[in-house]
């Protein structure tokens, strides 16, 4: 397995809305030392209160968002194709019923405290900065609400510094 090297969030190669929309993402956290993941398709990367960030949204109902509430920080991490069937699986599959991370043959590593997989090419280490659940009140276009929230289980939208990134060696 090819080592990984720490870049700036400036040097992060890559379009965010191939890598998050249509390549997917797992968001990764750690609670009371069980490590949950989900793979996510929606949020981005940006600059706010003068700091690098990435935003992820998290439905109420998702095992992950214990993981992510109970935690300082999570990861994002970013695969290859070769990993589309594990995303699909770990964003079908909840931990609740399964030790899905297990079932995925991912491996487990840390850096600063923080869970993420060997396997991924791209890993951003995450400090939750701001937690806002969403509400019908806030949406200004209310056409996004029938086919996206039939239930009304609002997302919560959580913005975080992004405090390391970590590339493969082989894609720097």
């Amino acid at each position: 397995m090819n080592e990984f090297k720490e870049i700036t969030a400036a040097q992060l190669e890559g379009n965010p809305f191939q890598m998050i929309g249509k390549e997917w993402m797992l968001v990764t956290a750690e609670k009371e030392g069980t490590v949950n993941t989900m793979t996510a398709s929606w949020g981005g990367l940006g600059i706010m209160w003068g700091k690098n960030v990435a935003f992820v949204t998290i439905r109420p109902q998702r095992y992950t968002k214990e993981f992510v509430d109970f935690s300082d920080t999570f990861s994002l991490s970013f695969y290859d194709e070769s990993y589309r069937k594990t995303l699909a699986y770990l964003g079908r599959v909840s931990g609740r019923d399964e030790n899905k991370i297990e079932k995925s043959e991912l491996t487990l590593a840390y850096d600063i405290g923080t869970p993420y997989f060997e396997e991924a090419n791209t890993v951003l280490i995450c400090k939750k900065l701001f937690a806002q659940p969403y509400s019908e009140e806030s949406f200004i276009d209310k056409s996004i609400m029938p086919d996206v929230y039939p239930d009304k289980d609002f997302h919560t939208l959580y913005v975080a510094d992004i405090i390391k990134v970590l590339v493969k060696e082989s894609q720097s």
